[in-house]
């Protein structure tokens, strides 16, 4: 099937253009001012922005285990709704995805949805511990990305070895760093020491971004993401983990945006019950309006929509080796359509995901998503996951 996608403003990470972009059978064969090749399908763009799907470094399905939460189903609904293509979905399930068969029947159950694209995080130690690890040389020919998400890793010689072993097996280790400062410090030392693949999670404090900064201009070769929330809330007492900040701290956060300190914007969607919340639970349901959010702090700000793409897409595809997030020939057509001049307006009571808890309800931000293409098919239309 040879689809063109006609009068596009097309954006990725290497400029913004007018033009058509043209898919066959699930992968981009041009994005060109024009393209005269022949197509089973035109769909007409009427000039709205398409940008590459968008790949999400961090969040939380809870499935298998918490279904009463969210089941992967219903993650990867408001996965589409949002503009993603690809997941990777945090280890902290019941069990905990400690084993190649646990890894590998969440892949098959992905595969059977037939809606997003998943990668599995494995734990890096046996219960999210720190103290015994997680066979990782089976793990990581599974998976590229290990994590004990939802706990810290407190032990020093643990770290330096799950670092050791990034770099011999290739895996990616996305951190959890609380207290933040202190265990960022220790990350970037031992990276120093051994190399490794490290990418750090969910940062939220200035001195985290300094960090991140003069360790990069040191030459270090690390990574780091953002949330839409630690960008969009300060001084608030919602609890999600690491806490929401002060606005010095969200002010510096854009300026590592910026400035090119923060590679990814990533949603740590970790949907609760009611009772869950009520009872002191950490988290926030987001990945269905996560773009609407970095919209409106990447246009408060000044920052341009080839930034946006790249932070979304470019950056999280190359993280994890995948032939993905530009617009360009041999690329997988995973694209979003989507409204990015009207304001728009974050409503709870409208969202898919099995979890509504959220602090942004009422809240004004910017754009929609209009359109969710996976591997050259319409998996989402506004309003409705077909």
């Amino acid at each position: 099937m040879i689809t063109l996608y006609r009068n596009a403003r097309l954006i990725d990470a290497l400029g913004e253009r007018y033009g058509d972009l043209c898919t066959e059978d699930g992968i981009i064969t041009s994005c060109a001012p024009l393209c005269w090749q022949r197509a089973d399908r035109v769909i007409d763009m009427r000039r709205n922005a398409l940008m590459p799907a968008f790949i999400d470094m961090h969040c939380h399905l809870r499935d298998p285990g918490f279904p009463e939460k969210e089941t992967m189903e219903t993650g990867m609904r408001a996965t589409l709704k949002g503009g993603y293509a690809h997941l990777i979905a945090m280890a902290n399930t019941d069990p905990v995805m400690a084993t190649p068969q646990l890894i590998s029947t969440n892949h098959e159950k992905a595969n059977r949805l037939k809606l997003c694209h998943l990668t599995q995080a494995a734990a890096a130690g046996e219960a999210l511990g720190d103290a015994l690890p997680t066979d990782r040389a089976s793990l990581s020919r599974l998976t590229k990305v290990l994590s004990n998400d939802g706990k810290a890793i407190f032990s020093d010689e643990f770290m330096r070895n799950l670092l050791l072993d990034s770099g011999k097996y290739g895996f990616l280790i996305s951190t959890h760093a609380q207290p933040e400062r202190k265990i960022v410090e220790r990350d970037i030392n031992l990276l120093r020491e051994v190399g490794g693949n490290l990418h750090i999670g969910h940062i939220s404090r200035a001195e985290t971004v300094e960090m991140i900064r003069r360790a990069k201009e040191e030459g270090l070769t690390l990574t780091c993401e953002v949330t839409p929330h630690h960008l969009f809330g300060w001084d608030s007492g919602y609890k999600v983990n690491p806490p929401l900040r002060t606005r010095a701290d969200v002010e510096a956060l854009i300026a590592g945006i910026i400035d090119g300190t923060i590679d990814c914007l990533a949603t740590d969607h970790a949907p609760h019950t009611p009772a869950d919340k009520a009872g002191g639970a950490a988290g926030i349901s987001n990945i269905e309006h996560a773009f609407q959010v970095y919209l409106k702090v990447f246009q408060d700000n000044g920052i341009p929509l080839t930034r946006l793409s790249e932070m979304l897409s470019r950056n999280p595809a190359k993280r994890l080796r995948l032939k993905a997030g530009l617009f360009l020939p041999g690329y997988a057509a995973n694209v979003t359509e989507l409204s990015v001049e009207e304001e728009s307006e974050i409503d709870s009571l409208m969202m898919i995901s099995r979890s509504h808890n959220t602090p942004f309800h009422g809240r004004k931000v910017m754009g929609c998503v209009l359109r969710t293409i996976i591997d050259g098919e319409t998996r989402y239309e506004y309003s409705k996951v077909v």
